[in-house]
């Protein structure tokens, strides 16, 4: 019997690299000896003990910061569930590649390196409320091309999106992979009315009933309702955790990605931080079946990685922090009294 082309992915889920202890215990004890009083800098301080145990050395770096996008086209728009056209995913993607949008800007003051990798973007996916969105070998390949994006230097990654429609994807993954109907998980997404998020809904509830069968399996449900771009952020993400690369999280599309990943094993996003809540109603239910808690909640919508490319200012003044305090010795400051 022929092995599925998705197999190779279950088996990188079945096989993570955990955290090494070693490294994150380090940073620990150097926090501790800090000229600060313990806990004083806050969510900083657990941020560069993440940093060190994920990314497997210490100190931690902020050197090698990376901000991959990645592009798809839907069918699901047949339905009308979007307020712009396709044909905006390949402009944007012009514009990426120009230095125009936001999260070039973002990208340029945080020092990270940027690309965008486009799926197809002529050929979009098939309408997942008619039938499977992707075949196994489309699924895996735009899984392939997110784990290959991911550059082995990196030392924090960003993956983002763009795609006309995909938070109505984002809302399918999420309905099928944690329960509930179309009205739980859609939202305005590009600014549709109250009646184009009721479409969106009907379409939603469309696709988890065609689809029943088969959401007992994350990737499978990837497959049959997710998108390429979606496909190829579970694939950076996942990459990043083999190559020891620790991951801010970015809005809703982002998570229904990473939710893919928790799904298939709850252990598959402990390299992760959840950057931002979404202005996306849906973000906050799904980042609460994540276990996750945001660090920004800014009121943002815009996708593109851009919730999480901010949040590496957050990160690039943990490891500042944390590398070139002086310590209470180096200082000859007094540390705290014992009780």
């Amino acid at each position: 019997m022929t092995a599925s082309p998705l197999e190779k992915f279950q088996q990188h889920l079945s096989n993570l690299p955990g955290i090494n202890q070693a490294t994150a215990d380090r940073a620990l004890a150097r926090d501790a000896v800090l000229t600060k009083p313990a806990g004083a800098l806050g969510k900083l301080e657990e941020l560069a003990v993440w940093m060190s145990g994920w990314q497997g050395q210490h100190p931690p770096t902020y050197a090698h910061p990376q901000v991959i996008v990645f592009a798809g086209n839907h069918g699901v728009c047949d339905q009308g569930v979007s307020a712009f056209p396709q044909e905006v995913t390949a402009q944007m993607v012009a514009n990426f590649n120009a230095g125009g949008a936001a999260i070039n800007q973002l990208a340029i003051a945080f020092d990270a390196y940027f690309s965008v990798k486009a799926l197809d973007l002529g050929r979009p996916t098939a309408d997942f409320s008619q039938g499977p969105a992707m075949t196994e070998n489309e699924c895996a390949n735009a899984m392939e091309t997110g784990w290959n994006a991911v550059d082995k230097n990196t030392d924090i990654l960003v993956v983002g999106e763009m795609g006309i429609g995909n938070t109505t994807v984002a809302a399918a993954l999420s309905a099928a992979l944690f329960g509930g109907t179309g009205v739980d998980w859609a939202g305005p997404g590009t600014g549709i009315s109250t009646t184009g998020v009721q479409k969106k809904a009907a379409v939603i509830d469309a696709g988890i009933a065609r689809h029943r069968a088969i959401l007992g399996d994350p990737l499978k449900v990837l497959q049959h309702l997710g998108g390429r771009e979606i496909a190829a952020m579970a694939g950076a993400i996942l990459a990043a955790r083999h190559k020891t690369i620790p991951v801010l999280l970015d809005g809703y599309v982002a998570c229904s990605a990473a939710a893919v990943l928790y799904k298939a094993n709850p252990e598959a996003l402990d390299h992760c931080v959840a950057a931002h809540v979404s202005a996306e109603p849906g973000h906050i239910n799904l980042l609460r079946n994540l276990k996750k808690e945001a660090l920004l909640s800014l009121g943002m919508r815009l996708g593109e990685g851009s919730g999480a490319a901010l949040a590496l200012g957050i990160i690039k003044g943990a490891v500042a922090t944390h590398n070139g305090m002086a310590s209470f010795a180096d200082a000859g400051v007094s540390g705290e009294a014992s009780a």
